[in-house]
């Protein structure tokens, strides 16, 4: 079955606008209520860590900002139990002026371990809840949501930039691209991202273009012998005119996805789809909903048929969230793939909901090391990504 077949016939589209949905109103699961051992947790202690982290590479530009570095850090809460219990996961700083919310509360007054989090008030504590749910019930996240999902998943690297540039924005060469996405490759991946977007800041523009154009028609050829998909984004750094453009230039290497061409409107992809459709792209994925998201625009063109996959943030949106938006998504025919980038944490977010709902086609891969995170056994092979089954999202803190 083809890639558009698949959209299609993984759910139908109904009439009115796919709405995102809130937290509000959830009704609590029979597993909540009715589990003795959850019962037995009261939250006695919240503590907030900076766990600091890596990529394996220093990461330059992509269309809309500046050299993105290399070393991070990632912001987390960890709960604890009156039963010796805990759990962990990304949160924000604002969130240490609001541990009342959960401090000296049962369990069961904060999350459902089927529909997530019972206030949205609680969105900073959403992933760490989960993470201390399934510790306690020592079940991974995605058994606790039902496991509908397969157990492994395509998985691609969102981390080649426009590393052609130096500091000071000058043009190298291609080596350092190319040598980069040899080193994703030997690292078991079998889809790249490419960042374009050159025209929109780094270059005058037909030059831009004409770079996008050039180095995606060489991390073709450096793989036409291996399997290995191609992904763009423009991070918003294109016209309607010039995706077009770019992909009259690279008209005979197949694209995955075109991701972000510009900020979404409803009008300017109509024609982009209908040009995409009639010009050879019809089995190009178009995906959005990164940045700023307009929902209610996003809304109507996945109404329309026109996005096929959501990418808002899996930790910007909220775990709970995601939930029930893409038993929303599924509904009506729309994948998703939750934006990942930055932190590997998200990634293995994303794993573990796809395991429980299946309807994400790839998902973004952040490598990154650590002295303060065990990442688990996500184990990344020949362009796929496994589910862990350790308890709750099966990752470590070591600090």
């Amino acid at each position: 079955m083809n890639r558009r077949n698949f959209i299609r016939s993984s759910g139908i589209y109904t009439a009115g606008l796919i709405t995102m949905p809130g937290i509000a109103g959830l009704k609590a699961h029979p597993l909540n209520n009715g589990n003795a051992e959850l019962a037995q947790h009261i939250i006695d202690r919240v503590e907030f860590i900076e766990a600091s982290y890596y990529w394996p590479r220093l990461v330059g530009r992509n269309g809309a900002r500046d050299i993105h570095g290399q070393y991070r850090n990632s912001f987390v809460v960890r709960i604890h139990t009156n039963q010796g219990a805990s759990g962990w996961g990304l949160s924000r700083p604002r969130a240490q002026n609001t541990t009342e919310l959960i401090d000296g509360k049962k369990l069961t007054e904060l999350i459902d371990p089927v529909n997530g989090i019972l206030d949205a008030n609680l969105a900073d504590f959403d992933i760490a809840l989960f993470d201390l749910v399934g510790n306690i019930l020592r079940k991974p996240v995605y058994q606790l949501l039902g496991a509908n999902g397969i157990r492994q998943f395509p998985i691609y690297s969102g981390m080649v930039y426009l590393d052609e540039l130096d500091e000071d924005g000058t043009f190298q060469g291609w080596d350092r691209v190319l040598t980069n996405c040899e080193w994703d490759y030997n690292y078991g991946y079998r889809q790249l991202k490419a960042k374009i977007g050159r025209s929109g800041r780094w270059y005058p523009h037909a030059e831009g273009l004409e770079k996008d154009i050039e180095i995606v028609k060489l991390i073709h050829d450096q793989f036409q012998d291996r399997k290995m998909d191609i992904l763009v984004d423009a991070n918003d750094s294109y016209s309607l005119d010039d995706t077009i453009a770019f992909l009259s230039g690279v008209k005979d290497v197949p694209i995955y996805w075109v991701e972000e061409p510009f900020y979404e409107e409803l009008e300017k992809g109509r024609q982009l789809k209908q040009w995409m459709n009639l010009n050879g792209f019809s089995e190009t994925l178009y995906a959005d909903g990164e940045a700023r998201p307009d929902h209610e625009v996003l809304g109507t063109m996945m109404e329309e048929g026109i996005l096929d996959v959501h990418l808002v943030d899996i930790f910007g949106y909220g775990f709970s969230r995601w939930i029930h938006f893409n038993k929303n998504l599924m509904s009506r025919g729309i994948l998703a793939s939750p934006h990942a980038w930055g932190d590997r944490l998200k990634t293995n977010y994303t794993v573990q909901l796809a395991a429980a709902q299946g309807n994400i086609p790839t998902i973004e891969g952040v490598t990154c090391l650590s002295d303060d995170i065990d990442y688990g056994n996500y184990e990344l092979k020949d362009g796929l990504i496994s589910v862990s089954d350790a308890p709750g999202f099966g990752m470590k803190l070591l600090k």
